[in-house]
């Protein structure tokens, strides 16, 4: 006869002191590792593993927060044990961070440089699977009023069309705009359809008296700035 092998502790049985939603509720959130937060997400484990052992196999695979994010559903669920309603919930949390971070930095952006741009847009836009065409719309004091999703896929000059970009700038009086695209590649250097693109809506921006500042294409942390490189001239 095989010997008997005890299952693991359930963490409902675990000393108090060392369950995460626990340790959260006495300590704060902020001092939960990566796998505790996790845990507490996917609330419970299976198949004779603990929520913690499952988050932990999560971090161990795909290493960051971020690279989770850019998972599938598919390739999320190699994780034995990880399901739908699970996924749903670390997407949704996952989201939910991400979008408060546009809040706050909302409640007080000025855009001086592109700088402020990249850093405001840079954690949402650049692990997206496709292109994402948004005009950034400002006031007379360069703060954000809104960003506008003008196209998602791959650029070209019938889907990027002047008229939708001047007519969200005018429905929300803006006084300037910025230009924002993120290259799926990683590498944020122009192709000469950015640069045609770019040229057009300057020119129909110009009818209009609206300015464009800048058009800044975000890659992997690294990103391109068509007024820093002078390609929008200084008015």
């Amino acid at each position: 006869m095989a010997k008997e092998k005890k299952y693991p502790k359930a963490i409902y049985n675990w000393p108090e002191d060392e369950r995460p939603r626990e340790r959260l509720i006495k300590f704060g959130a902020d001092k939960l590792s990566d796998t505790e937060l996790l845990a507490i997400l996917l609330r419970v484990g299976s198949s004779g593993q603990s929520a913690v052992d499952m988050a932990r196999e999560l971090i161990k695979r795909f290493g960051s927060f971020r690279n989770i994010d850019t998972k599938n559903v598919t390739e999320l669920k190699k994780i034995k044990g990880l399901g739908t309603a699970k996924i749903a919930q670390i997407k949704a949390a996952i989201e939910i961070g991400k979008r408060f971070l546009k809040e706050k930095s909302l409640s007080k952006i000025k855009i001086k440089t592109s700088k402020d741009i990249v850093d405001y847009f840079m954690p949402y836009m650049r692990d997206a699977k496709k292109e994402v065409f948004k005009a950034i719309l400002l006031d007379g004091k360069n703060k954000i009023i809104k960003d506008v999703t003008i196209s998602e896929g791959t650029l070209n000059k019938g889907i990027v069309h002047p008229r939708e970009v001047i007519k969200e700038a005018i429905t929300e009086s803006a006084s300037a705009l910025i230009l924002l695209h993120n290259h799926p590649s990683g590498e944020p250097e122009p192709s000469q359809e950015d640069i045609g693109i770019t040229n057009r809506l300057i020119s129909a921006c110009e009818v209009v008296g609206i300015r464009v500042l800048d058009h800044v294409i975000l890659g992997d942390n690294k990103y391109y700035s068509f007024y820093n490189e002078g390609l929008i001239k200084e008015e």
